[in-house]
Formats: C-alpha cells, sequence, structure tokens
C-alpha cells in the first residue's frame, strides 16, 4: 500500500521541495491519509489532551463568559454560538450544558461547528445528540447574525510558512529529499513583502513564521461581531510576536520528528496574537491574557470547590490536578494565552481586559 510518506516523497521528486504549509496541509488533511481525516486523535488513547478533556470547568466557565456577553449586548434573540475545530465536542457540550439555567439562551443558540474531519464530524455527532447542529467547513458560511464563537487549540493547527532571513532578504524553509529521506532545506534568497515589517525587528539567521491562513478564516468572524454583535473567545498557545522555530510533532503524547511519520503525528505551531489582533478589525480585541488568570477571573477555584464537595480517594486527586494544570504558571496557565474579541462600544468579555 502506498503510504502518505511514499506520496508525498514522489511528489518532492517530481515538482521539486514543498513549501512547510504545504507539507503540514498534506499530512493533516489528506483526504484518505491525513491526520484528522482518518482519526480521533485526542485524549489518553490519541496524541494529545486539550483543556475539554482535562476538566468540565474549562467549557462551562467559557459557556458561561459568552452568556454574560449576551445578555450584555441585550440577549438577541437568535445568534449563532460557534466553534472552531470543535475535537470531539466536549467543549461544546461542556457549554451547553452550564448555559442551561441562562433564560432564553439555549432557545436562541443556534449551534454552528466548523470541522474539516469527517471522523469527528461523526465523534461530534455522537457526544452533542440531542442538539441540533449544522456543520460548516469554513468561517464564510457562518449565519449573518450575531456570533459568539470559541476556537481553543483551532489556530496553531493551521499550516505555517518559515521564513530565515539574509541580510535585506529572506530564504524559505522547505521540505526535500536527502538520500531518500525528508528532510528541511532552504529555498533561494528573496524578498518577502510580507515580511518587509520584520526587517526591523530581526537580524540575520534569525526565524519566523507566517500563517497566510489566519487572517482569512479570522475577517468572516470578526465582521459578523463588529456588524450584529457578538464575541469570540481564543485559546491557544504561543505569544505576541512570532521568532524563532515553533513547528513540532507530537505522537503517543510525545514530541517526535515532524518529518519521521507524516499522516501519523499531530503538527502544531505556535500561534502569532499580534497577527490575531490586526486581523480583528472591524471589531475589537482584547489584549493576550494567560489562561490561568482568565479562568481565576471566571472562578474556576470556586467551582473547583463546589465540585470537590461529592468527590474522595483517586477522583478528588485528579480533581485538583485537573485544575493545577488548567491554571497554574508551570503547565498550562502561562503556556496558554487568551484573546478576546467583540464589537466597538461593548465591553470586553469577563475575565479579559481592553
Amino acid at each position: 500500500m502506498t503510504t502518505l510518506r511514499d506520496t508525498i516523497q514522489t511528489r518532492i521528486a517530481s515538482n521539486g521541495p514543498m513549501r512547510i504549509d504545504e507539507y503540514m496541509a498534506t499530512c493533516l488533511l489528506h483526504p484518505t491519509q491525513g491526520y484528522y481525516t482518518t482519526r480521533d486523535p485526542f485524549g489518553a488513547q490519541g496524541d494529545f489532551t486539550t483543556a475539554p478533556e482535562i476538566s468540565q470547568m474549562f467549557g462551562e466557565l467559557l459557556g458561561l463568559c459568552l452568556a454574560q456577553c449576551w445578555i450584555a449586548q441585550g440577549a438577541p434573540k437568535a445568534f449563532t454560538l460557534a466553534e472552531l475545530g470543535p475535537g470531539r465536542g466536549t467543549l461544546m457540550a461542556d457549554m451547553l450544558r452550564a448555559t442551561r439555567q441562562v433564560p432564553g439562551f439555549a432557545k436562541a443558540a443556534q449551534i454552528t461547528l466548523i470541522e474539516a474531519s469527517p471522523t469527528l464530524r461523526d465523534v461530534q455527532a455522537k457526544t452533542l445528540a440531542g442538539h441540533q447542529v449544522t456543520w460548516a467547513d469554513g468561517t464564510a458560511d457562518l449565519p449573518d447574525q450575531p456570533l459568539y464563537l470559541v476556537a481553543n487549540e483551532f489556530f496553531d493547527a493551521l499550516p505555517i510558512r518559515q521564513f530565515v532571513r539574509g541580510e535585506t532578504s529572506w530564504r524559505e524553509r522547505q521540505v526535500g529529499l536527502a538520500d531518500g529521506v525528508l528532510t528541511f532545506g532552504l529555498g533561494p534568497d528573496l524578498p518577502q513583502p510580507a515580511l518587509a515589517d520584520r526587517l526591523a525587528d530581526t537580524t540575520s539567521g534569525d526565524l519566523v513564521e507566517d500563517c497566510t491562513q489566519l487572517a482569512p478564516l479570522l475577517h468572516p468572524v470578526s465582521d459578523r461581531i463588529a456588524t450584529h454583535g457578538g464575541a469570540a473567545l481564543i485559546i491557544d498557545y504561543g505569544d505576541w510576536h512570532s521568532l524563532g522555530d515553533t513547528l513540532q510533532a507530537l505522537q503517543g503524547h510525545e514530541k517526535t520528528d515532524p518529518l519521521t511519520a507524516p499522516g501519523h503525528a499531530d503538527l502544531t505551531a505556535h500561534v502569532d496574537f499580534e497577527k490575531l489582533a490586526l486581523a480583528a478589525a472591524p471589531a475589537t480585541h482584547t489584549r493576550i491574557t494567560p489562561q490561568g488568570v482568565f479562568l481565576e477571573r471566571l472562578g474556576i477555584t470556586q467551582r473547583a470547590q463546589t465540585l470537590a464537595k461529592g468527590m474522595t480517594d483517586d477522583a478528588l486527586n485528579s480533581h485538583i490536578a485537573a485544575h493545577k494544570r488548567l491554571t497554574h504558571p508551570s503547565e498550562m496557565g502561562n503556556l496558554f494565552k487568551v484573546m478576546g474579541i467583540y464589537p466597538p462600544h461593548q465591553n470586553p468579555p469577563p475575565g479579559l481586559e481592553p
């Protein structure tokens, strides 16, 4: 059987080296052998665990945060409740459960999931059985109405390009072949107009990353929020400015070489929150806030104490560990950042600052 590695090597042998974004897109979304299109990668049996799988508290607090935004904006009678890259549907299920007691919220919410993987769509349908759910391929398909959206560990999976700076121009990092083995190399020295602003804060030899899909994906979200109202919560690992090689592969909860197992490992890169902020126009964005600080402001410790009241032994220890993992600075608390997007002249989502 032809493997995805075979397919990639044949393509490179015929067409020359592949850009990093092309390699990532092929590995993650190949129709029959892509990582996301062929498996459920989440949880202990998968390759990584996301915050919603760690504790129900994460989704509960995000749901109530969006519900508070909805109330503050006049509780519109119909709105889109959307998630980008919803995994197993766990986060959306927790959000819906937590907001059941918010008068009118559930009736007004029209659930839309942006999901490319047929395998994960099937899992989401089972998780959200009993709810009316619409799936969409992209954010441009979102209805023209108020939008309340969450994106947890979505933008980190978007394909990136990588560039190494010369004196006044850039060489693009590529995937090629050396002695029949996939290997990284550099393309020709060329000007890159999109990186003109980075000449001021980099030096020769520095590597910067650029996600060309980020702005086109976020613009429809920002446009609907600015035009019709709503809010978006974006949670991901990264920082304000891209600098250095952050491409990584995970397989079996362990880091591995991104070129070792095409289609069998998750490929991600840190998110450039500055680019998210620029793409948030015409809506308004908050400053980035560490996940731990955000969750504490929303009351995660009080919620953890309430849930702990009926727990003992292993269940209690696991619950305490989950709270620590989500909030402690040495775990996910500082690594993951949160940015909110909201309409001009409105207050930012709870837990975040303008």
